[in-house]
């Protein structure tokens, strides 16, 4: 049997004409960037007239095939060249975001153009968001008062959500980071969207696009710690984002300890040893004690594989604290942590319906193991308990209160006696 391919009949000879209509229409911005250029000279520094010029040229010009083309001119004036030059041999404007007033109402004005423009035609989006990730790139290319322009413009369109917060990677390029360029830029895109809304949409947008930890990376890795950032944007006037970036990395702290504490359970490492650990950790870290007891506890918690029967997981999770009360008890030196505690347990018998009649026992283990004290839980009943299961709890606790309240009594009575 022969293997071998056998070759496809091929048709020569002949040469089939292309119609017009049919054949690839060449990229070539030139003659798109002239008839843009010529329409903002006309309309001049009048933005309204701009937007609605930009409007109608939609229909006649192809804005998704030069979109790139389209946003240089509207930023730089005229298409950029690698490295973020203008293009020296073609027509330009002098009606552009770069030419424009440097400050913040002149800049809002500018995207409003942009925003327009984008609501009618709504794949530019993308165009829009390469573009800023480009120009971002190109920083080092432009003036100081260029950069400036750009950093106000890029936080007030990430502000009203034209852009996604993702094309802040283009500023952790190592060059712009080196040279200062990166943060000096940030300063100004942070304080004009904080401007337009607050350190909260800042932090939403971040967080979404998983840039909440990467701030740090604004800063050559010898600067790259939480005082150097917590200074150099707090001289800038923005202590609230030096605020959000420590807290961000108290949260990281805080979960990387939990992990490591869990490792240590599950190899059943001696308590003494998880303590000195965990005590060193909170003083490198700031951990409070309160914050490390609700850690302790959720680490405690999901250290085991809860039985689905409500009738059973009590026993199970007595059995299981007790044998953790030590620990427990190491971060409970304080009145405060131990309504911490109470209050986290609190809210994981709401959390987890099959606890919801485990809590009363809960509490009496941790009293017989001298974790809490009968003045933190009288607290806790009294004002200190939160409204989740609030009455359950209550009920709950009622007649072991009572016990309570009665013992100190008696207590009270015998020390006057003795006196």
């Amino acid at each position: 049997m022969n293997n071998q391919k056998q070759q496809k009949p091929t048709l020569t000879g002949q040469r089939f004409k292309t119609r017009k209509r049919d054949e690839k229409e060449r990229f070539d911005p030139t003659q798109f960037q002239e008839s843009i250029v010529l329409g903002l000279t006309q309309t001049g520094t009048d933005l309204d007239a701009v937007a609605k010029f930009l409007d109608a040229s939609g229909a006649k010009l192809d804005y998704r095939r030069y979109a790139e083309t389209l946003f240089d001119i509207l930023v730089a004036g005229g298409m950029l060249a690698p490295g973020g030059t203008l293009s020296d041999d073609l027509t330009r404007t002098e009606f552009c975001v770069f030419t424009a007033q440097e400050d913040l109402e002149t800049m809002q004005a500018y995207a409003q153009v942009f925003n327009k423009l984008i609501r009618r035609y709504k794949y530019l989006e993308k165009g829009l968001e390469d573009e800023i990730k480009k120009l971002l790139l190109f920083l080092k290319g432009f003036s100081e008062s260029e950069r400036n322009k750009l950093a106000m413009l890029t936080g007030i369109l990430l502000a009203n959500g034209n852009i996604s917060a993702s094309i802040l990677s283009s500023l952790f390029n190592e060059n712009l980071v080196k040279e200062g360029v990166s943060a000096a830029f940030a300063v100004k895109l942070f304080k004009s969207w904080i401007h337009e809304k607050d350190i909260n949409s800042v932090a939403g947008s971040l967080r979404k696009v998983g840039m909440d930890n990467r701030l740090m990376e604004l800063f050559p890795a010898n600067k790259r710690s939480c005082e150097h950032f917590s200074r150099y944007f707090t001289d800038a006037g923005l202590k609230e984002l030096s605020d959000f970036a420590r807290n961000q990395q108290s949260i990281g702290a805080r979960k990387e300890l939990q992990k490591e504490l869990q490792e240590q359970m599950s190899r059943g490492d001696p308590f003494k040893d998880i303590i000195v650990y965990v005590k060193e950790e909170m003083k490198k870290t700031g951990i409070s004690e309160q914050t490390m007891i609700g850690i302790v506890w959720s680490s405690v918690m999901s250290s085991v594989e809860w039985n689905k029967k409500e009738e059973l997981v009590t026993e199970q999770a007595i059995k299981l604290l007790k044998q953790y009360s030590p620990l427990l008890k190491a971060f409970t030196s304080q009145g405060l942590s131990e309504i911490t505690l109470l209050l986290k347990i609190q809210e994981y018998c709401y959390d987890n319906i099959h606890f919801m009649n485990s809590f009363q026992k809960i509490v009496v283990l941790l009293y017989k193991a001298d974790v809490l004290s009968e003045e933190a839980i009288l607290k806790w009943y009294t004002d200190a308990h939160v409204a989740k299961g609030k009455s359950v709890f209550l009920e709950q606790m009622k007649k072991f209160v009572e016990w309570l309240k009665n013992a100190e009594e008696e207590s009270e009575s015998e020390q006057e006696d003795e006196d």
